[in-house]
Parts: C-alpha cells; sequence; structure tokens
C-alpha cells in the first residue's frame, strides 16, 4: 500500500503523519500527499498550460530544443532521453526550467543552473503567460518540498534543520512531461518512460488523473497509482537512499503507456552541489552535483552523443 498522507497535519508534526511518513521511506518509497498549498485548479491550469505548449508544431518549439542548444533546459522531443540502456528512447516529450544563478556565480557554468530556455508563443498564450505561469507553480512546488524534507527529517530521526543549509541553492528541475496515447507500433521494450529509479533526494509529483503510473512491489509485480490534481505523488531517489543510509528507499517505477494521452509534472527537488550526500557518519566525500552528472550524462541522449564523442 502506498499511504495518503495529509499535508498539514505532517508539517504540524502530527505523530501518526510523522509515523506513515517514515513507513513509507523505509518501504514502499513513495507516498501521495494532499492539502498542500497549491489547490487541484492551481495544478490544472499549469497543466493546460503546458498542454498548449506540447501541442505547438514542432517548428515553434525548436528555437528552445535542448538537443540543438546543448542545455538540459527547454524541450525535449520524443526519444531524447533514455533511462533505461536495455529499452528504447522513451517516446515521451518534456519541457525543462530549473534554478538559474547569476553568471558570476562559481556555480555558473554547472548544468544544473543553466539559464532557462522559454518558447516565444506557446499556442494561445503570450510567453510571458507560460513563463510565468510555470515558475509561480515552481516556486510554490519548491516550498512545499523544503516543509516535506523537515518533516521527513524528524520522521527518520534527523533534526528537523537538518536539510535547511544544503537546500538554499538547490539543484531542482521541474518538467513538464507529455505522454501521448500508447503507439501501435510500440513492442516491449518501448515505454513513456522506463523502469528507473530517480537519481536525486525527493520527487514531487503532479499528475492529471490519468492512469499510467506504475511502482515495482518490494515482491515483485506492479501497483498502478493515480490522483486528480491537487494530489501529489512523492517518491525518493538513489541519491537520498544512499545519504540516509538506506533507511529512505529509491524504488523503481515505469510508464508503459495506454490509451489516453497524460501530462504529469515532477519537480525533482535535490540539494546544492556542493552538498555531501555520503552516507551520514560514513567519513566519505561525494557531491551532489557529480553524483547528477554522471546520471545525466548517461540519460539525455544529446549528452550521451556528446560523451562519446559523437
Amino acid at each position: 500500500m502506498i499511504p495518503k498522507i495529509d499535508a498539514q497535519a505532517l508539517f504540524d508534526a502530527d505523530k501518526e503523519a510523522l509515523d506513515a511518513v517514515r513507513r513509507a521511506a523505509e518501504t514502499t518509497g513513495f507516498m501521495t500527499l494532499h492539502n498542500t498549498a497549491l489547490s487541484g485548479a492551481e495544478v490544472a491550469a499549469v497543466i493546460e498550460s503546458y498542454r498548449q505548449f506540447f501541442k505547438l508544431p514542432e517548428a515553434a518549439k525548436e528555437p528552445v530544443d535542448m538537443a540543438q542548444t546543448g542545455s538540459n533546459r527547454g524541450w525535449g522531443r520524443a526519444g531524447s532521453e533514455q533511462v533505461d540502456p536495455n529499452a528504447n528512447p522513451d517516446y515521451k516529450q518534456f519541457f525543462d526550467c530549473g534554478v538559474s544563478v547569476p553568471s558570476e556565480h562559481p556555480w555558473a557554468d554547472k548544468q544544473f543552473y543553466a539559464p532557462n530556455k522559454w518558447p516565444k508563443q506557446p499556442a494561445g498564450l503570450g510567453a510571458a503567460d507560460f513563463r510565468a505561469d510555470v515558475l509561480a507553480y515552481f516556486t510554490k512546488a519548491r516550498a512545499i518540498s523544503m516543509d516535506l524534507l523537515s518533516a521527513l527529517a524528524r520522521a527518520i530521526g534527523e533534526p528537523a534543520s537538518f536539510f535547511e543549509d544544503k537546500f538554499d541553492t538547490p539543484m531542482a528541475l521541474l518538467r513538464g512531461n507529455y505522454y501521448p496515447e500508447r503507439p501501435k507500433w510500440a513492442g516491449e521494450k518501448d515505454f513513456g518512460i522506463a523502469t528507473h529509479t530517480d537519481y536525486g533526494c525527493l520527487t514531487f509529483l503532479a499528475l492529471d488523473g490519468s492512469p499510467g503510473l506504475e511502482v515495482r512491489q518490494r515482491g515483485g509485480g506492479w501497483i498502478p497509482v493515480r490522483a486528480e490534481p491537487g494530489t501529489f505523488v512523492i517518491n525518493f531517489g538513489e541519491m537520498f537512499e544512499m545519504w540516509t543510509n538506506g533507511r529512505v528507499k529509491a524504488t523503481p517505477h515505469r510508464v508503459v503507456g495506454g490509451t489516453n494521452e497524460r501530462i504529469t509534472i515532477p519537480l525533482f527537488f535535490n540539494p546544492n552541489y556542493d552538498t555531501n550526500v555520503a552516507p551520514i557518519g560514513s567519513g566519505q566525500v561525494i557531491l551532489a552535483g557529480e553524483h547528477l552528472s554522471a546520471r545525466y550524462n548517461e540519460t539525455y541522449v544529446h549528452l550521451q552523443q556528446t560523451s562519446k564523442g559523437g
């Protein structure tokens, strides 16, 4: 079972809610969160903004095509990401934005803090509207995720402030995913997104209510997960499992695809570039940015080609 958590109870340090979060972290690696500062109407509105962008003709999206710009900001066309080397590239489209820093910042040359790239004409909207809608959502989602990390720290026996100074310039990436109807040509190696664990710490995922997400059970088999706008799916990544000495679990999941198109909005909430995410108390040093860099280079097709000299 995937626990259902009331955010306000959790953030008020309700013991039952904290216990439920601890169980989720230690077992399934997944939970859902409702009653947050983001309403269902707000989530539905930003999903619609993404939908209008994805429905644009390719010519309108090509100026922000990350395969052309060499960035991990902007639009990724179908087949531009491959999370499982044993499967075909994922057939979803996506649009990425993130936290940027001034040019004089010491991390300005890192891909995680690159300038955002925005389309000039998202269908039916002014470019400023799409940008404003997405950035307003991004700000609220980060704030909720930070509150969630404080609660999680308490739940696993760390001080509530443990993560605060480690996320003041986070490697936070907001993505809009567009999954079309599963193609008729799709075979056993074709997925909206193939089986994977997330690379970083915390994923804060908004869904449009459509089915598609599946979580692998510890004993085998898959659990379908769906949620209406305003209820969020939370899961934890590889970095967090390593950082917490395995107290927090990263669980494989996938999207096979079905008869309906879907739009989802994951926020990948990761710490500052120079945060040591080696197992707590181990005496080792593993920088968060270096861990993510290696995983990104394995996933983005255009970065795979660059790293291979192609």
